[in-house]
Parts: C-alpha cells; sequence; structure tokens
C-alpha cells in the first residue's frame, strides 16, 4: 500500500461517511431503507470498512494509532447509524431525528476529524 493509496481511501472514506446523514434522514422520513439496521451497524460492510478490515494494509499502519483510532471510531459510528435507521424504520421519528442530530452528528464529526487529521499525517510524511 503507497501514500497514496492510503490517502485516496481517507478521502473517499470522508465522503461517503458525510453522506450516511442524508440516507438516514430519508429513511426516517420515509420509513424505508435498502440498508438493514443489522448491516448498517457493522463497521466492514461499507467501501471504507471492508478496506480497513481487509488485508491490504500493512502491519506498521495497522499498528500505529491513527489506524486504531479510526478503526474504534468508525465501529462506534456504524452502531449509532444502525441505531437511527432501526428507529426510522420503526416509525420512531423523534427519537431516531434525536439521534442523528444528537450523537449521530457528534460521532460522524468526531470520525471525520479523525481521518482528517491521519490524511494530514500521510501528506506530512510524504
Amino acid at each position: 500500500m503507497t501514500q497514496s493509496d492510503l490517502e485516496d481511501a481517507i478521502r473517499r472514506a470522508i465522503g461517503a461517511h458525510g453522506a450516511w446523514k442524508l440516507k438516514l434522514k430519508t429513511a426516517v422520513t420515509t420509513g424505508r431503507s435498502d440498508a438493514t439496521p443489522q448491516t448498517v451497524r457493522k463497521d466492514d460492510q461499507c467501501e471504507f470498512g471492508r478496506w480497513l478490515h481487509g488485508q491490504g494494509i500493512d502491519a506498521q499502519t495497522r499498528a500505529g494509532m491513527p489506524y486504531k483510532v479510526v478503526r474504534r471510531l468508525h465501529a462506534e459510528f456504524h452502531d449509532c447509524a444502525g441505531r437511527v435507521l432501526q428507529y426510522g424504520l420503526d416509525g420512531k421519528r423523534v427519537e431516531a431525528n434525536q439521534l442523528l442530530e444528537g450523537e449521530f452528528a457528534q460521532r460522524s464529526e468526531t470520525l471525520v476529524l479523525a481521518l482528517t487529521k491521519w490524511r494530514g499525517e500521510v501528506q506530512s510524511a510524504a
């Protein structure tokens, strides 16, 4: 894995995880989703999660603190997204929106900040 590959994966992850809020808002509003809460809760089902858990990342990167922090935050993000979706599909719009605007927004922001920091560290090392 090159630094360019790592930087590109992080850049794509920032965009993809930013789009989750819209997907969840739509699901809460309509009461429908193509995804299940069980699948959304799993942090290895999205493109970034498959990469994060996959074999393409070298041992040195996996041992680093940025990887460990992002992996934990990514798992927490997906768990929260799954809970928002469950509320939405159960017709609990108030609870879904409270979670979406509260904990989910915070977890999303924290994940994006960690990804941005990691990307900056990768760029500085180049």
